[in-house]
């Protein structure tokens, strides 16, 4: 271990002189810009008094998580529906997803062009104009397609799909048709993608002459189609029948009640005690759109994201989803193209399908500040336009706990002053967002070795920058110690390859840090989402496929150790400082090599310890000493590592980066552990019987 810590030294030592060149050639002040305050010792110390409590208890709700429609996170994720664009509109993606999805499949550019709504195609390519799209009278929405047969040839539609056939090989369907002339009959079946192969087929009699649901069932036979493989979804009219179709439904027979059940239990195992159902979008999201019958909600386009709303997952599924995993929902409502009437009234719905039918926390508002959203305000507007929305919502709602949009830690006075000039019980929460890109550094042309080292301080300053926003809240008498700061959005994102990033290793070690952080500030920061439970650092899904981020492992680590009472720990393995980092906080003082938060759970009988490797290229050997716990003699370990930062899991490799389990020796309250470079460790003793 020594060798390695003398090798890792000489890296760093010579890296700092190649930045002083590059510093000096750009201009800048020709130092070290990842200075070492104190180089890691060959063994570090860790010492830990358990009968010291340190700072405020620890809430739950510092492990909530962030749900919005965006990407695949909802439609093609969470929710279970395999077919896109169920009903047949056009004009749902705007034209960057357009040229994306063409560009993917050249063949949809001839398909838009027969009046086929993207991603549908034509069963047959070579039978030109058979398709036409009909504007109003549609069973769904606006639109229905009308195809018309050809006598002996196949005539009908296709969507390339990705079935969870590693889980199940049974699906059910349903869609609306509307006999116009000819034979009435129609095949649903699933090919063998770009082929004729049937590998599942039903047949519907759609006879009636008025817009008719007819459901079907579909089974694939075993090992004829593998997991991650395309298939097509296809509805072929017999001989030259003329028919109307609109709002199809593909979905696995096992989906709990439209969601898929792989996404739910990786979101249950999390143990994530809040949801945040919010965002971008919020700004232009009407509630009232994603209530009632599913197949008669109205698809439209989700302005935030140039991406289709189907609204089929809305109120009801997001508080079913809440209740499957055991979370709490938080709601942020529309402060953009809503009114304050709208708003109470889904505070109305949600506390009358919801128990306890009160208390939860509402958000006034996403990221206001930003021109990206709907209808945003100006400064002038902020102050009165949060007070009209929070005085219908506690009319609503007395107990409501309700959080006010504030700015980011990074740029708070003038916006959260605005918002403090509010009379007091506006509002008991300022929100704070950080989505940051990590590469986005002051240095020019910074390795990927600064740019780790710039992204894994970035939470140590952020604790610092919290302090600074709640003591501007307290100079404000109307909600001094009163009001506090809610953690709503936090994402950490790299544009370089093998450089942090929500997707990989690094963005885990930041999500550790990020969470020791929150932890050691939970007096003033007691709520957080982190982004997000499904895309970002979250739970994926692609090509039928349900996978974690390394985030996702870590932020389950710390929410299932159930640590609450914060304990003294002294720590002594060396720091190092950033200068011209991250161009929102580029200077940050004193960052840890070994950051180490312990803390015991409610009982007493159980002392964790989170820690976080920030080191680039050391395992730093660490001997541990607890004062105050008598631990049994074996811990508890749990190591997420990976060859490198930019190791990530993807569909292919869904498990490539997850936590190992070990146990070690502890003798009379002590134990020796390494912990790997770049690593996050959470070590659990429990107590002694």
């Amino acid at each position: 271990m020594r060798q390695r810590v003398i090798v890792g030294w000489a890296r760093r030592v010579a890296y700092a002189a190649w930045i002083a060149g590059c510093c000096a050639a750009c201009g800048l002040a020709a130092q070290a810009q990842i200075a070492v305050n104190q180089p890691i010792p060959a063994v570090a110390t860790v010492h830990i008094d358990a009968a010291r409590s340190t700072g405020a208890e620890i809430p739950r709700t510092i492990f909530g998580t962030f749900l919005e429609p965006i990407g695949n996170s909802t439609y093609n994720g969470l929710w279970a529906e395999i077919l896109q664009n169920p009903s047949l509109e056009m004009g749902l993606w705007d034209t960057n997803h357009v040229r994306d999805m063409v560009a993917a499949n050249p063949a949809l550019a001839r398909a838009t062009e027969l009046d086929v709504p993207l991603p549908w195609e034509p069963l047959n390519y070579g039978q030109g104009n058979r398709y036409e799209l009909r504007y109003g009278d549609a069973a769904n929405s606006w639109m229905s397609l009308r195809i018309f047969g050809l006598p002996g040839q196949p005539t009908g539609i296709r969507q390339e799909v990705y079935l969870p056939v590693q889980r199940t090989l049974a699906y059910n369907g349903s869609l609306y048709a509307r006999h116009v002339s000819g034979p009435t009959g129609l095949e649903i079946s699933l090919r063998v993608r770009n082929s004729t192969e049937v590998l599942a087929s039903a047949h519907v009699d759609a006879a009636a002459a008025d817009w008719t649901k007819y459901s079907f069932q579909l089974t694939l036979p075993a090992d004829r189609l593998h997991r991650l493989d395309p298939a097509d979804f296809v509805v072929q009219v017999d001989g030259d029948e003329d028919v109307d179709v609109d709002e199809f439904s593909l979905m696995p027979a096992d989906a709990l009640d439209g969601l898929d059940p792989d996404a739910v239990a990786m979101a249950k195992a999390l143990d994530t005690p809040l949801v945040r159902f919010g965002g971008n979008f919020t700004s232009g999201y009407h509630w009232e759109n994603g209530i009632g019958p599913r197949d008669r909600r109205v698809s439209m386009r989700n302005l935030a994201w140039g991406i289709p709303e189907y609204n089929t997952f809305g109120t009801d599924e997001f508080l079913h989803f809440c209740r499957l995993i055991g979370a709490q929902p938080q709601v942020a409502l529309n402060l953009g193209s809503g009114t304050p009437a709208e708003a109470a009234a889904w505070v109305k719905y949600i506390d009358e399908h919801w128990s306890p039918h009160s208390g939860l926390l509402w958000e006034l508002g996403n990221e206001l500040w930003g021109n990206w959203n709907l209808g945003y305000p100006t400064l002038n507007q902020l102050a009165a336009r949060t007070l009209a929305f929070s005085k219908a919502v506690r009319a609503a709602d007395p107990q409501a706990r309700l959080i006010a949009t504030g700015e980011d830690p990074d740029n708070f006075k003038q916006w959260n002053a605005t918002q403090l000039a509010n009379p007091p019980g506006t509002f008991d929460y300022l929100s704070a967002h950080f989505v940051v890109t990590n590469t986005d550094t002051q240095m020019p042309h910074a390795s990927a070795d600064f740019i780790d080292a710039a992204a894994f301080a970035l939470p140590v300053e952020l604790g610092r920058r919290l302090e600074q926003e709640q003591q501007q809240i307290n100079s404000f008498p109307a909600f001094a110690n009163k009001a506090h700061i809610a953690f709503t959005e936090w994402l950490f994102i790299g544009h370089r390859p093998g450089t942090p990033n929500f997707t990989n290793l690094g963005g885990a070690i930041d999500t550790a840090g990020f969470l020791n952080m929150l932890m050691r500030h939970a007096e003033i920061t007691p709520v957080s989402d982190m982004t997000g439970i499904m895309e970002f650092a979250g739970i994926w899904k692609k090509r039928g496929q349900v996978y974690a981020s390394p985030g996702y492992w870590a932020l389950r680590m710390y929410s299932t150790a159930h640590a609450s009472r914060p304990v003294a720990v002294e720590t002594q393995s060396g720091s190092y400082s950033v200068e011209h980092g991250v161009g929102r906080l580029p200077s940050i003082a004193d960052v840890p090599y070994l950051d180490v938060f312990a803390a015991l759970n409610d009982g007493g009988d159980r002392l964790t310890l989170f820690c976080v490797n920030r080191s680039l290229d050391t395992d730093i050997p660490a001997d541990i000493r607890v004062d105050g716990f008598s631990p049994a003699e074996r811990a508890e370990v749990e190591t997420l590592r990976g060859d490198g930062v930019g190791d990530a899991n993807d569909e292919d490799d869904p498990d490539h980066v997850i936590p190992s389990r070990t146990g070690e020796a502890v003798q009379s309250g002590a134990m020796h552990h390494v912990f790997p470079h770049e690593s996050v460790t959470v070590i659990t003793l429990r107590k002694s019987s």
